[in-house]
């Protein structure tokens, strides 16, 4: 594939991921305001608890074959077809597994109710694990457009349905219909859509050739799902149900904030980087180009949600939720630097060292549990500070792998990314110092928004023309983009 068509394709998936991100993230934010308003912190850090364990689940169900499949020069029906029998039954056993601890599980956070509840929400990683194939064959074909508009339905679904919960009197097990709507909706609709169907005849021959990536990324997941969800289970065990809620909704807005941005870069950058091992130069070229377009996107939108975070919270779920914006504020700190690992993350597994992605991820999650433990007795927001700065500061490991394993000198990465950087803590220091003294809250917030946009639009055009040139010019071709496979 060539680098215009190459260069088209990259532009659709992102578009469309973008699109169907940006449109998921707004649903979230409506029916995430309603729910607020209708339920209580406890509620959200019953469930919020639990996400561990469902996580976890999800990705031993999987093992990491679905990015092993994307990553495969050649694909079968046969790697499908094992894929899906395997995950299959891995997923029932694990269930079991957990059906069976559930009474474990809800005496450790100290909370009777959990057991049914946990055995309800178990139900969700066994309905994605059948969706495994049909999940792999639209990521490594780039059908981004189809995979966003079926998230969409589905969150629309499961949402309405959650509200509706919510609102007859049904606690956190609103929250709980809520994912399980969601998935099994997603799930039933990736199989409409997909033209693979399984084949009775069950070989998981294949898997031997794909095992020694899967494994690796089986890894990744795992020390992954711990380091987003530590918080929860600790906060869960050594304190209350009501901070958990807190730091569970605090902790759900911020990734609202990245996961649009994670969720384009991971649509798109390992199956274009993938197209690209055998070309070095190429590789970096483009690489740097989705870490320019990381950075023009994820620094604003993460420091510009931290400013505005307090008018947001109660603006729209209200002052009981205040204790959040402490979350919010120094979550999005470390928010604005995910994509960015991300991309290090896909520029790892394409050129072939998915084994130094496994053990970056392994160490940081080392490093960040054993910190979380020893700081657990200071409060959240001294843990929320240590966690925020080993993220920031391992960015460096990831670098000097990249520049180790591919090549790629840490001053292109610089001038890639620090521009952005700089002209964001920038605009919003001068935002924040216009505003200061604006004391109504939905005057404070409209001013901030309204300025910082545009004090950033002029700072891109005037600073970096060429990138404020390229992102008119990807929206101008948008429509021309969608009509190329």
């Amino acid at each position: 594939m060539g680098d215009s068509q190459l260069k088209r394709r990259t532009a659709k998936g992102l578009l469309w991921g973008g699109i169907g991100n940006g449109t998921m993230q707004v649903l979230n934010l409506v029916f995430g305001i309603f729910l607020a308003r209708m339920l209580t912190p406890a509620d959200y850090g019953v469930v919020g608890a639990l996400t561990i364990f469902s996580a976890i689940a999800g990705i031993l169900s999987e093992s990491g074959f679905i990015l092993a499949i994307v990553n495969r020069q050649k694909v079968t029906d046969e790697d499908y077809n094992a894929v899906f029998w395997f995950s299959l039954f891995m997923s029932l056993a694990i269930y079991t597994t957990l059906w069976i601890s559930a009474p474990l599980i809800a005496r450790f956070y100290n909370q009777p109710e959990m057991t049914k509840l946990s055995r309800f929400i178990f139900i969700g990683f066994v309905v994605s694990a059948l969706a495994a194939s049909p999940t792999a064959y639209f990521f490594r074909n780039l059908q981004v457009k189809i995979r966003s508009s079926i998230q969409i339905i589905a969150l629309l679904l499961s949402g309405l349905i959650g509200i509706y919960c919510a609102y007859i009197g049904l606690g956190y097990w609103a929250i709980a219909v809520q994912t399980v709507t969601y998935t099994s909706t997603n799930s039933f609709l990736l199989w409409i859509r997909c033209p693979w169907r399984p084949k009775l005849l069950i070989n998981f021959a294949p898997l031997r050739d794909m095992l020694p990536f899967s494994i690796k990324q089986l890894v990744v997941s795992f020390f992954t799902q711990i380091n987003n969800n530590i918080f929860a289970m600790l906060l869960g065990r050594f304190y209350n149900m009501r901070t958990t809620g807190f730091y569970t909704q605090g902790y759900k807005w911020t990734a609202m904030g990245y996961s649009t941005l994670n969720g384009m870069l991971n649509g798109v950058g390992q199956p274009v980087l993938r197209q690209t091992v055998n070309d070095p130069e190429r590789m970096q070229r483009i690489f740097l180009k989705l870490m320019r377009f990381t950075c023009l996107v994820s620094f604003p939108a993460m420091f510009g949600l931290a400013i505005v975070a307090r008018e947001f919270i109660i603006l729209t779920v209200s002052d009981i939720w205040l204790p959040s914006v402490d979350v919010i504020q120094i979550l999005c700190i470390s928010g604005a630097f995910i994509p960015l690992a991300t991309l290090y993350g896909n520029l790892f597994n394409s050129s072939g060292h998915p084994g130094t992605y496994m053990w970056n991820t392994i160490s940081l999650g080392i490093v960040q549990l054993v910190c979380l433990c020893c700081t657990a007795s200071l409060g959240l927001k001294i843990m929320l500070i240590f966690y925020v700065t080993i993220n920031i500061a391992w960015l460096g490991i990831w670098q000097y792998c990249a520049y180790r394993l591919t090549g790629i000198k840490t001053f292109r990465v610089l001038g890639a990314t620090t521009p952005y950087l700089f002209i964001t803590l920038a605009v919003m220091a001068i935002t924040m110092a216009v505003t200061a003294s604006i004391y109504n809250i939905i005057i404070s917030l409209i001013a901030k928004i309204s300025l910082a946009v545009l004090l950033y639009a002029i700072a891109i055009k005037l600073f970096i023309p060429q990138d404020f040139k390229e992102v008119l010019d990807y929206f101008k071709k948008k429509k021309r983009a969608e009509n190329i496979d």
